[in-house]
């Protein structure tokens, strides 16, 4: 049996077909605005529990309501405004990433066009965010936590050094963000127990998987890794990424 590959995230959407027009948003939902926007889905899981891939919409402003999923964002071009349900107002602009809370309480006010990476989880049986979550911006320059217990018997090269910034996670604890690091290492071949959408902000290194295919990754690429993939890590110098991972 062929083993999974990664899926390399381009900003274009389908090499073949780029993006589709998707079924206009609900006229009920706008309070102005158009209601046209495009898409295509890079990755999707059985029942569609996590989707993932590219959008584009014109300017629209989206009535008030609690967000009905997890939905992590990379913004290509373009800005966005939410204001939250305490009237304060958050705007992410292109090159940021930044996160929406199943439960959270908000207005989406987009200004102009808009091109996106995303990711969503959308789990009707998990529980809504703690009430107060706002939309929050995933933050490469927080401080990250050094992580501990890390055992030899998981990697090919020396233990390394890591950090981690956990964000956010579900009532779950099954869908996280965050922010991670790590100094020059080599992990072992094992089997991928999430699938976890990575963008490269520093370093490069490379993910090969059970048949021996490699991936070489570099700062700049967003791409995911498939739940059950054989998963081989390797980075020849420091990597810092951005992340959000569902692991069934």
């Amino acid at each position: 049996m062929t083993d999974q590959t990664v899926i390399l995230f381009d900003r274009n959407g389908d090499p073949q077909t780029g993006l589709q027009p998707w079924e206009p948003i609900a006229a009920d939902n706008l309070v102005s605005g158009s209601p046209l926007h495009n898409g295509h889905t890079c990755f999707s899981t059985s029942g569609e529990r996590l989707t993932a891939g590219v959008w584009d919409a014109p300017a629209h402003v989206e009535r008030r309501g609690a967000y009905a999923v997890d939905e992590f964002m990379l913004l290509l071009e373009g800005s966005l405004g939410i204001e939250n349900e305490d009237g304060s107002r958050q705007t992410f602009h292109a090159g940021e990433a930044c996160f929406i809370p199943k439960g959270a309480v908000l207005q989406w006010q987009q200004s102009e066009y808009l091109r996106k990476f995303w990711v969503i989880h959308d789990n009707p049986e998990s529980q809504a965010a703690t009430a107060g979550l706002q939309a929050m911006l995933v933050d490469p320059s927080a401080a990250l936590t050094p992580v501990t217990g890390l055992e030899q018997a998981s990697f090919a090269s020396d233990i390394p050094q890591m950090g981690l910034l956990d964000l956010y996670q579900d009532a779950d604890a099954k869908f996280h963000v965050g922010v991670w690091d790590c100094s020059p290492m080599k992990r072992i071949p094992t089997t991928i127990e999430r699938s976890e959408l990575m963008h490269i902000l520093e370093g490069s290194g490379s993910i090969t998987n059970a048949d021996g295919v490699v991936f070489e990754f570099k700062a700049g690429d967003t791409f995911l890794v498939p739940v059950g993939m054989g998963y081989q890590w390797q980075n020849h110098e420091y990597v810092k990424k951005l992340f959000c991972s569902y692991t069934p």
